[in-house]
């Protein structure tokens, strides 16, 4: 490597070890399915690229003042986004994001977790699913798409929305796994990004294909966003093939593998 190459491969480090030099700071919203590999990349990009990143979570919808077009709502700054595709799409609308910065990120099926210890729970069919639902005394939802779904379609699907009435309960804002943990609900159904990093259940699997709900991630730049050009690095990265492999590992699957219906 001649003395102009080695300088240019210096340059990176001297950026982030001068101290009269700011590291540029990248403010991600980012709602809960795409955490978990999100807490795998996001570092592995702020060392290869010398940014600072600053995580800010919360439901991609819903009443919480925590939720991500609340948040905005109030002034709270952000360079990127990270959420159900649905709920960005309406932010889009309402004229939030920049124009054309959304990328499709991942896709999310719903799985299922009793408490650790449990007996395991058979859920391969649409019958064994109903019957394991009748048999629950008590079954939890999120607050999210896929909670959405559970309550408004599944129970439906299975012909058993009047039974579950007593005893279904949609969990705002925390992990459906974390209650299930506790012990205060026999089965949780989440989307299975959401499911896997809870300690204390078991997972036992996703719904069937003939009733599976799959739910799209994507991500965009903020129409305020000091920093379009680095946001729109970042999610053109965390799209990337050389990524793909991390995120399948956190229960999510890659846009091209997806084989449910991806509700946008």
């Amino acid at each position: 490597m001649n003395q102009t190459g080695r300088f240019l491969c210096v340059l990176p480090l001297l950026f982030l070890l001068c101290p009269g030099v700011q590291a540029k700071t990248l403010t991600v919203m980012m709602s809960g399915g795409f955490s978990a590999a999100w807490e795998k990349l996001a570092p592995r990009f702020a060392a290869q690229e010398g940014y600072k990143i600053t995580t800010v979570s919360g439901p991609s919808m819903g009443q919480s003042p925590q939720a991500i077009p609340a948040r905005l709502a109030r002034g709270e700054q952000a360079d990127v986004v990270i959420m159900v595709g649905d709920a960005l799409e309406k932010l889009d609308k309402a004229g939030w994001l920049a124009k054309n910065s959304r990328v499709e990120l991942a896709d999310s099926p719903v799985g299922t977790v009793v408490k650790k210890g449990a007996t395991p729970v058979n859920i391969k069919t649409e019958q064994a699913l109903r019957a394991a639902l009748l048999q629950a005394q008590s079954v939890a939802y999120s607050d999210s798409a896929s909670g959405r779904y559970v309550s408004g379609q599944l129970f439906a699907k299975l012909g058993i929305a009047e039974q579950m009435k007593s005893k279904a309960q949609m969990i705002e804002r925390i992990p459906v796994a974390r209650v299930v943990a506790e012990g205060k609900y026999m089965l949780g159904f989440q989307q299975v990004s959401e499911l896997l990093p809870v300690s204390g259940v078991t997972f036992i699997g996703e719904l069937p294909a003939s009733v599976q709900y799959t739910t799209r991630f994507a991500g965009a730049v903020t129409k305020t966003s000091a920093n379009a050009q680095e946001a729109q690095k970042l999610l053109r990265y965390l799209s990337s093939a050389a990524v793909q492999q991390s995120i399948r590992a956190t229960g999510l699957k890659t846009i091209a593998q997806s084989r449910a219906t991806t509700v946008q």
